[in-house]
């Protein structure tokens, strides 16, 4: 009837070869991050392909594609998760977001001034792959790294993202100088940043489907199983032994806060720097690359960190770095305040991020991993939603005061930091049966 999943527990690291190659899907991912929804493609939208709207509503219908891209992979993350672990077939799901990823992106390279329903269905199917991806990529973690190697680990993959980010936004800024020069308009010189990107991150993938193997078998022998119907009842079980997991359940809701702002950042950087700081598309791409740099460097130096001190006491002092650096914005409002929180930022965001994910795989099951990390990207893309819809919101009542929609973001750091105090890492370690 049914065989048992392949035990995917490690006390030893992978051979390095397939630590690469896991590592490098996120060098390979990172230029969609960069240029489309961070320092490209965002500003695109809402200076141009959504130009005729008025009293902040172009930035209100880009916080809503990425609301609507985000409620998507809510819903859909966990249950697909459950069926990729009974499946075993993680690495599938992984080409098949990938390839839908890059193909989309291609696809914005057709979008041009006044085409903003075209341009939203286009990006919020592009960014579901995306989100997805990261899911599925996440939860090979506990197959390749024991948990006290696993901050480690998770920070040197989103370091070599951030070069990858870098590498791509790179050769994209290189083009929009050569084309500003050259007098070429954006509605001509995006597009081709959207080409570039998408085929970056075709060519830089190929390491994680050469190298990096799938080592859980099905969950089943029978040839015809309806996944569907397993994926949900095994998040119904997982749900139900909610009391088991309590201080994922805490980690998950302190990330789902404080995420909030991180994903509020990310996706109206460019906007606010554009809208308030007067940064043109140049500008704006340099303040990315140093951005992703300092990122690096984050995930390096706090990824050691984590593994020393623990991944809760570590993810306490980013937060406190994300709420400096945003008041410093706040109470600077100068070109020179914004320059030293985006390098704050930069720090704050590797570490947060690769924290966060070191965190869940430490309290991640080894044959649910695929399910925990979606329920991981449940947490993060309800924040995707919440966060960035604030400041929108915020920005169309205030009529454009971005200010005010800065200081809600800075609430979510606060609230995201309170919340993760509760958590108990030993605890949560031991339910999911990985303390050494």
């Amino acid at each position: 009837m049914h065989k048992p999943l392949t035990p995917s527990a490690t006390t030893v690291l992978a051979p390095r070869r397939q630590l690469f190659a896991w590592a490098m899907f996120d060098f390979a991912n990172s230029g969609y991050t960069t240029v489309v929804l961070t320092a490209v493609f965002s500003a695109y939208f809402v200076n141009t392909v959504a130009a005729s709207s008025t009293n902040g509503a172009a930035t209100f219908y880009w916080t809503l594609v990425m609301a609507c891209a985000n409620l998507v992979v809510l819903v859909t993350a966990p249950v697909l998760g459950a069926i990729a672990d009974f499946s075993g077939y993680k690495k599938r799901f992984l080409l098949g977001t990938t390839v839908g990823c890059v193909a989309f992106t291609a696809l914005l390279s057709t979008v041009g001034r006044g085409d903003l329903w075209t341009a939203f269905s286009i990006v919020m199917i592009a960014t579901i792959m995306f989100s997805s991806g990261e899911n599925f990529i996440a939860a090979f973690l506990p197959e390749i790294s024991p948990p006290e190697h696993m901050g480690r680990i998770s920070g040197y993959g989103w370091a070599l993202g951030y070069v990858g980010g870098l590498l791509v936004l790179g050769l994209c800024l290189w083009y929009v100088i050569v084309a500003e020069q050259q007098g070429i308009p954006a509605e001509r010189y995006v597009p081709v940043t959207m080409l570039i990107t998408a085929c970056s991150f075709a060519m830089a993938s190929a390491p994680t489907f050469l190298w990096l193997p799938e080592r859980a078998s099905p969950k089943h022998a029978r040839v015809r199983v309806n996944y569907l119907r397993i994926g949900f009842r095994r998040v119904g079980e997982t749900f139900h032994q909610g009391k088991r997991f309590t201080d994922l359940r805490r980690a998950l809701i302190a990330m789902t806060v404080y995420h909030c702002g991180i994903y509020t950042v990310i996706l109206l950087a460019s906007v606010y720097a554009s809208k308030v700081m007067g940064f043109n598309t140049r500008d704006t791409i340099m303040m990315i690359l140093v951005v992703n740099v300092a990122g690096a460097l984050g995930a390096l130096i706090f990824g050691q960190v984590q593994d020393r001190i623990g991944s809760v006491k570590s993810l306490i002092g980013i937060l406190l770095i994300w709420t400096l650096a945003l008041l410093i914005i706040v109470a600077e409002q100068s070109r020179s305040g914004f320059w030293v929180a985006a390098n704050l930022i930069g720090l704050s965001m590797g570490a947060s991020q690769a924290g966060g994910r070191a965190l869940v795989g430490q309290f991640a099951p080894v044959d649910r991993s695929a399910e925990f990390f979606g329920l991981w990207g449940l947490a993060v893309k309800l924040a995707a939603i919440i966060g960035p819809m604030a400041y929108g919101s915020i920005a169309v009542l205030s009529r454009g005061n971005h200010q005010l929609a800065l200081l809600v973001t800075i609430a979510f750091f606060v609230a995201g930091l309170a919340i993760l105090t509760t958590v108990d890492e030993r605890r949560g370690r031991a339910a999911a049966g990985t303390m050494p």
